[in-house]
């Protein structure tokens, strides 16, 4: 059994050095002010944080011999480049995409990635999908949340979802801070930061998604939600049973399906950051084994306890492999 972990983050220099500069702009949202003065700032106590985000060659499958991970599944840290006009985050998405080409090149069997794209405009970003797929061998895309205040269910963002479907690309909808409607009152104690605001933000993102209708247009479209689903599969009854009263008093257009069946159908979770029995006992209970993976969410989190939950969650072999290892293999196509 190979133990995969698919939320697992990278950054590239020049992304690095254009977050910097932006913040030195003080042009910027004030959710990306918020994180550069936090976790981006170059601080001694973030130091070995940014060069382990960096390093994608020796030092990172050492830490994953170390930690028992037998393959990561890299991906562009968040937020990526979607806080950059459209011309400079198209060209820095596909310089990071063809950086974590060649790394994964260099170690197939221990590395695999996920594209980065500029959804900022939606043309250009369905290209570099199907550049990453056809091209470059990346095998899902990275999508941190919201883009500048905007969301996957608008029109305008059709052609990536499009080509997402069609290049049978899973889109890992990541965290980040609230946008900019909602950050006010996340800015207070540190709420805007994963303790709260990431998980309201992109379980917002997902429901966006599914009451929209965005499955009955893209039915074989996957969407992955790290830390146990963010909190959704907990809320699922109640969101059918609050959707079907307000369907019955006029509040909401009516779907073809349950909300809870499109998650269930097109929505799979990891368990990225997240080492409680009692919610993986949820998760599986809701959404079976199938639709349930490992992740160690690295390096923000501690990637050698998120494998020993696992070896010691309370399974059976079958699924316990099915999450370390088959249910990542059957969705992007890796290499049992």
């Amino acid at each position: 059994m190979k133990r995969i972990a698919i939320e697992e983050a990278f950054v590239t220099r020049s992304v690095m050095a254009e977050w910097h500069r932006l913040h030195q702009s003080g042009v910027m949202e004030d959710g990306f002010r918020l994180m550069a003065n936090t976790i981006l700032a170059d601080t001694p106590g973030n130091a070995p944080l940014h060069a382990r985000l960096l390093d994608v060659g020796p030092g990172r499958l050492a830490q994953m011999d170390r930690d028992g991970i037998d393959m990561a599944v890299l991906s562009l840290t968040s937020p990526g480049v979607q806080v950059f006009n459209a011309d400079l985050a198209t060209t820095l998405a596909a310089e990071a995409n063809d950086e974590l080409a060649a790394a994964v090149r260099a170690q197939p069997q221990r590395l695999a990635g996920l594209a980065a794209v500029a959804p900022q405009d939606p043309e250009r970003a369905a290209r570099e999908i199907e550049r990453a797929r056809r091209s470059l061998g990346l095998v899902g895309v990275i999508i941190n949340s919201h883009t500048q205040g905007e969301y996957l269910d608008l029109d305008k963002f059709q052609p990536l979802l499009t080509t997402a479907e069609y290049e049978d690309m899973p889109i890992y909808l990541h965290p980040r801070e609230p946008g900019p409607g909602l950050l006010d009152p996340y800015k207070d104690y540190g709420l805007y930061f994963a303790t709260w605001g990431f998980a309201v933000e992109t379980s917002l993102h997902a429901m966006r998604l599914i009451m929209s209708g965005t499955f009955d247009r893209f039915p074989k479209l996957k969407v992955i939600l790290g830390h146990m689903g963010e909190g959704i599969p907990f809320w699922l009854q109640r969101i059918d049973n609050r959707y079907q009263l307000q369907v019955r008093i006029g509040a909401v257009k009516k779907l073809k399906r349950l909300p809870s069946e499109y998650f269930l159908e097109n929505f799979v979770i990891t368990t990225a950051g997240v080492t409680s029995g009692p919610a993986l006992r949820l998760a599986l209970d809701v959404l079976g084994a199938d639709r349930v993976m490992f992740a160690a969410d690295f390096p923000y989190e501690d990637a050698a306890e998120a494998v020993r939950f696992l070896n010691e969650a309370d399974m059976d072999d079958a699924t316990r492999a099915k999450l370390f290892q088959h249910n990542a293999t059957a969705l992007f196509g890796l290499a049992g």
